[in-house]
């Protein structure tokens, strides 16, 4: 008989899930210490900044930048390429996967949600909830305040303007605006 999957095991695998499982809350205490002693600090000017960032993000690249103060479910679900800055008061709700490619800049108060809640009153009411995946990639902006619904492909090259809510997938070499945003035109160079 197979073993029943762990509440973790279902949030990695986009199930629905008890966001109250002891090890689910006790991995998001772990990372709420770190972002803590995090937003405590100065950019730039404490020498823990980088210890304490790589354990909260350990599966970003090294020279990720971001600026206190910054927020997230579990950081293990990040994945950011080379040259990725978050700005002031960032948002990553990560119980589902948030990757990120190279050059990603995030405006103050970007917020990327992974984590959705049945539709169903009643299961929401069991305190059930499931996360869907965000793919952002190389070369983007997101300007101030933008968000990212669960379940969103950004493409390359894509800037999305400040204030957007992004609902649905946005196609590479794109400007995006709007509640919910939609392309409003090409950012492809012509030859």
């Amino acid at each position: 008989m197979k073993k029943p999957l762990s509440e973790k095991e279902k949030m990695l695998a986009s199930e629905l899930y008890t966001a109250s499982d002891p090890e689910l809350v006790r991995e998001r205490i772990r990372v709420r210490r770190d972002l803590k002693r995090l937003n405590d600090m100065v950019y730039g000017d404490d020498p823990d900044y980088e210890t304490v960032l790589r354990r909260i993000l350990p599966n970003c690249s090294p020279d990720v930048q971001v600026q206190p103060p910054f927020y997230c479910d579990y950081g293990y679900n990040i994945r950011c390429g080379e040259n990725t800055f978050f700005n002031f008061d960032c948002v990553v709700l990560d119980v589902a996967p948030v990757t990120i490619g190279k050059n990603g800049f995030f405006a103050p108060k970007v917020q990327l949600y992974t984590a959705g809640h049945p539709l169903d009153h009643k299961m929401r009411g069991d305190m059930l909830e499931y996360g869907k995946p965000i793919t952002i990639g190389d070369d983007c902006w997101l300007g101030g305040g933008v968000i990212v619904c669960p379940g969103v492909t950004i493409g390359d090259r894509v800037v999305v303007a400040a204030g957007s809510v992004v609902a649905k997938d946005i196609p590479s070499d794109s400007l995006a605006a709007g509640n919910p945003a939609r392309v409003i035109r090409s950012l492809k160079k012509e030859n």
